[in-house]
């Protein structure tokens, strides 16, 4: 659909709606025919374009998303960037080979092991639900679903139509006929009417970014035999070894890169660090640490500054805080750091044991005797985990990343690249594209049985 609307589609009759579903599933053959290759260069050249400041998409998405994210321009310009950056035609194509290392499989049948020829197939129509916190995840989610060559809906999160719908316009000016496998129709809650109910009942596959209340009731109303992905609600962490604390300024690096991680999104993104354990033992400590890491969040209240905070949320920040003195006024040694207002806070807790922060650049740093404890930690919080950043020796990273990786953390990294995830990574520890594809084996025939004489 080369016009996608930012309005309800309640007033679909059942009929309509049938009809508007007829309309993209009707795409998939043109889209079939497409080699892998091709689609690579066209969606990689729609991407290209929000990297470009002068390019007229770039500056809609500029002017939108503040206002509909409630993002500061500043945010804005590096969240279009961060996310675009895996919208090229390179990282597409590294994306496509790390699921497919024979892309070829998605184009035909490919030969398989032991004589087999296998193909990949993504189907003929899918329906992906956005969650409403970080623009650009809705783009993505399109972008997947086309390279592996299925038509989608698209409903965007609140916060996330504007990227969305401009990528599509930016298709549709590139290709109008690939253009026509996709459309973006966003509605509040489930106020989608038929076209939400005929889509969960007829996609070949519901793909859903959202909370556990989101995903239970949705999968509820697909019907059993669809295939159906859910990128539920997770949270992110990180953890700093002695070793990497033995020089003030690597110290400060880090804490400076751990800030931003922070910051990024605005604290909403589930590869947003919410707690960072500090190692004993190295020459700058945990609460010194924490330290530093305050005053690195109050530096991008400048560069980097927060969006408005809703009063719901600036009460839980006022409240924390407050009860976090309050436990520092008896003397367990814990601290509170926070800015003039509820934009950023680094509360300093003793107690080793994670616990989710409220968001709005909130962040727990806790001491930790030794990394190696951080498996028995986690393991309670195994189904939500997500991302860790580990900042530690090489070969500690092994060995830990190891522990942590049974204790249920999907993705090891760095406090830099923590806010951005490459093209390629096992999102919520399976690949993005395979995770959207069935496959088709073509057994090799047997040979005819030879009659004894």
């Amino acid at each position: 659909m080369t016009t996608p609307s930012n309005g309800p589609r309640a007033h679909h009759t059942r009929e309509s709606a049938e009809s508007f579903l007829a309309e993209l599933r009707a795409s998939a053959a043109d889209l079939s025919s497409r080699s892998i290759r091709d689609l690579v260069r066209v969606l990689g050249s729609v991407g290209t374009r929000f990297l470009d400041p002068d390019d007229p998409l770039r500056k809609a998405a500029e002017e939108r998303i503040p206002e509909e994210a409630g993002l500061t321009p500043q945010m804005t310009r590096a969240v279009i960037e961060g996310m675009a950056r895996d919208w090229t035609p390179t990282r597409l194509t590294k994306l496509v080979e790390a699921d497919f290392p024979d892309p070829g499989v998605l184009d035909g049948f490919r030969p398989g092991p032991n004589g087999d020829l296998l193909r990949a197939v993504g189907g003929s129509l899918a329906f992906h639900v956005g969650a409403g916190s970080v623009p650009g995840v809705g783009a993505t989610s399109l972008l997947r679903s086309l390279l592996v060559k299925c038509p989608v809906l698209l409903k965007p999160g609140r916060a996330d139509i504007a990227l969305a719908t401009l990528w599509v316009r930016g298709l549709a000016e590139r290709d109008p006929d690939l253009a026509r496998a996709c459309a973006v129709e966003y509605w509040p809650g489930h106020a989608g009417g038929h076209l939400e109910a005929a889509a969960l009942r007829s996609a070949d596959r519901v793909v859903v970014y959202g909370g556990s209340d989101t995903v239970r009731e949705l999968r509820s109303r697909v019907p059993p035999t669809t295939p159906f992905l859910a990128y539920h609600h997770r949270w992110s962490m990180g953890a700093i070894g002695r070793e990497r604390l033995a020089a003030s300024t690597e110290a400060r690096r880090i804490a400076a890169a751990a800030a931003t991680a922070v910051a990024t999104f605005d604290q909403r993104g589930c590869v947003s660090p919410q707690v960072i354990w500090v190692e004993e033992g190295g020459r700058t400590t945990a609460g010194e640490w924490a330290r530093a890491l305050a005053e690195e969040l109050e530096a991008l209240e400048t560069s980097l500054p927060p969006g408005p905070v809703d009063a719901a949320t600036a009460a839980t920040v006022q409240q924390l805080r407050g009860t976090a003195e309050l436990r520092a006024a008896t003397g367990t040694g814990d601290r509170v750091f926070a800015g003039s207002g509820v934009g950023w806070t680094v509360l300093y807790e003793t107690d080793p044991r994670p616990a989710p922060s409220c968001l709005s650049r909130t962040v727990r740093v806790k001491p930790i005797e030794r990394l190696e404890h951080l498996s028995e930690l986690l393991e309670p919080h195994a189904a939500t985990l997500q991302s860790f950043a580990l900042e530690a020796s090489d070969e500690r990273r092994r060995t830990v990343g190891e522990a942590l990786g049974r204790a249920g953390v999907t993705r090891i990294t760095s406090f830099r690249r923590q806010p951005w995830p490459p093209a390629w990574w096992r999102h919520d520890g399976s690949g993005p594209l395979q995770a959207l594809v069935r496959w088709i084996s073509l057994e090799e025939p047997e040979e005819p049985r030879r009659e004894n004489p």
